[in-house]
């Protein structure tokens, strides 16, 4: 389904984690997960209230931001969330327009229109709203050809690949009962359609269950998937998150790799800690893909990847352990070969692997 073409949306421009030391997180993403820095900004730019690396891997970028001052609102956020995602920034062709006809919509308004320029062109950025202090900015810079934006310098970093190519899709949890509000917001303000509905019955375990809504631009370069807890036996993964972070935010990215098997023992070469699933979850894998031989269910045991099907093909994908203090971010690493699903088929085991986790922590 094609997005409606009054809200145009390019896809992902970047992801800004907002987080206590900007420096080590950045060391961090360049080590462990195959990034390496490409601009620079803080008091040696002339910037004096925070300090942002931008790190890159392919079609992935990231901005990594600190504060340089107790009382601003990046340290604030940091005391309410711990380290965390702030901005899902997507890239427009008109910022102005998409500002005006979001508002318009009922965005939330967090920033209008500005106009930022140095001696490599001119970007015009704004910002609106959505689930607990997560935004989004509206990025226009058709006319730039500096390293990220005016303001950051370029940084000349050595390659440090892991095959990660670009943002699959982006989680994100909300309090019981917002699910479908959210979704709502982003048919109404950006024209996102939703793709796919998971009902509780459909994600659960014996102990927990949460629900989901994927929204999405209708060409795939953008999917919000949006989470909500369901009544259960004890505390879900979703529970977890919001009382750990203090409230709705991003749960976790999915990145995409064309080979998931190297890029997964890269990661793990690199100190990358994954969830593992129990040896009897293969027997399983082995009968939904015996007529697959392109599909090496032995290796996907030894690396712990999943695997799901469904009538427009397969994934594979595999779940990081949480990668800051609090447990609460983490990312997915994701190869499919046709499938536009999220891993339906995966979702008992995923669980079950998780409360063991949750319960490890005391709290499921």
């Amino acid at each position: 389904m094609k997005q409606r073409d009054d809200f145009p949306v390019q896809g992902i421009d970047h992801v800004e984690f907002w987080v206590g030391n900007a420096k080590q997180s950045t060391h961090y993403f360049c080590t462990a997960f195959g990034f390496h820095e490409t601009a620079y900004a803080g008091l040696e730019t002339g910037t004096r209230d925070r300090v942002s690396h931008v790190i890159e891997q392919h079609k992935i970028r990231f901005v990594i931001t600190g504060a340089l001052g107790a009382e601003s609102d990046i340290a604030g956020h940091v005391r309410r969330h711990g380290d965390g995602v702030r901005d899902i920034a997507l890239r427009v062709p008109d910022t102005e327009e998409a500002y005006r006809v979001a508002l318009e919509r009922g965005a939330i308004p967090i920033a209008e229109p500005t106009s930022f320029e140095d001696e490599h062109g001119k970007v015009i950025r704004a910002a609106i709203g959505t689930y607990g202090d997560t935004i989004h900015s509206l990025i226009q810079r058709d006319d730039y050809s500096g390293p990220f934006l005016p303001g950051f310098r370029a940084v000349k970093a050595k390659p440090n690949d892991a095959g990660l190519k670009i943002v699959d899709h982006v989680v994100g949890n909300v309090e019981l009962g917002k699910m479908n509000e959210w979704a709502d917001y982003y048919a109404r303000v950006m024209g996102f359609t939703n793709l796919v509905h998971y009902r509780d019955d459909q994600i659960s375990t014996e102990y927990t269950a949460l629900m989901s809504k994927v929204m999405w631009d209708g060409s795939g370069r953008v999917k919000f998937p949006i989470n909500e807890p369901a009544k259960a036996k004890k505390k879900s993964q979703i529970d977890e998150y919001l009382d750990f972070y203090g409230g709705p935010g991003v749960q976790h990215l999915a990145l995409l790799t064309n080979d998931i098997l190297t890029t997964v023992t890269r990661l793990r070469e690199r100190g990358v800690e994954f969830l593992r699933v129990p040896d009897a979850y293969y027997e399983e894998v082995r009968e939904r893909f015996a007529d697959l031989d392109e599909v090496n269910v032995e290796a996907l045991k030894r690396s712990a990847i999943l695997a799901d099907r469904d009538e427009e093909g397969y994934l594979l994908q595999i779940f990081t352990q949480p990668v800051m203090d609090r447990p609460t971010v983490f990312f997915e690493v994701i190869e499919r070969h046709g499938s536009r699903g999220f891993g339906l088929g995966n979702f008992k085991a995923l669980f079950e692997a998780i409360e063991r986790e949750q319960a490890l922590r005391g709290n499921l």
